[in-house]
């Protein structure tokens, strides 16, 4: 990522949590998965892999958490007030977080490497040329 200064810093909606990233992701992922259209209201989410001492929240959060179709619990973090989906995480990997990137306030990390899930992915949407696609997680 060429000339983005970090810390980079991120909010939800109402300002009630805040963050700064503090160096690059691991990698950027669009997923299009019917529970990611369903959070992101959109044909796909996009997740920002990061390491956990990467990040630093602050402001309350809620947990929120599902079995995933892989047997995994998908775990999440969100503003107590706005709603505002702010990281995902996997509570047997607490190294990792699956920051939700739309929030910070210099988006241009938003560059996904790979598409997950192509095989529940929205017919009309077309994905770049060159880049990694898997039909289901890997």
């Amino acid at each position: 990522m060429n000339n983005i200064q970090y810390p980079i810093k991120g909010a939800c909606q109402c300002g009630g949590v805040t963050y700064e990233l503090l160096e690059p992701p691991l990698m950027v992922i669009a997923c299009h998965c019917i529970e990611c259209q369903k959070l992101s209201t959109s044909a796909f989410s996009i997740t920002a892999m990061v390491k956990t001492d990467t990040v630093i929240f602050k402001g309350e959060m809620k947990d929120w958490s599902r079995l995933a179709d892989s047997g995994n619990v998908s775990a999440a973090k969100f503003c107590v007030t706005c709603g505002n989906r702010i990281y995902h995480y996997d509570p047997k990997d607490p190294e990792k977080l699956k920051l939700k990137p739309t929030n910070l306030s210099d988006t241009r990390i938003i560059n996904p490497t790979a598409h997950l899930w192509v095989s529940e992915k929205q017919d009309w949407f077309q994905i770049p040329e060159g880049v990694k696609t898997f039909e289901y997680q890997t």
